[in-house]
């Protein structure tokens, strides 16, 4: 005889293990550590202040006249 199986659960298994997929797919994807997030901030901010610093005038300074 052929094993019963009960649909429902058979179901929400199948959904779990496609969720635990995705998920997995998404931390190799979209996940960094705390210290990669850290120095991408890092490397951003220093990137401003150089720009920053090599303007040739400030929007908070008047303009000669």
């Amino acid at each position: 005889m052929a094993e019963i199986v009960n649909l429902r659960r058979f179901r929400k298994q199948k959904a779990r293990e496609n969720a635990e997929k995705t998920a997995e797919q998404n931390r190799i994807d979209f996940g960094r550590s705390k210290a990669e997030r850290s120095l991408s901030e890092a490397e951003r901010e220093k990137a401003k202040r150089h720009v920053e610093g090599h303007r040739l005038s400030r929007d908070d300074e008047p303009e000669p006249a």
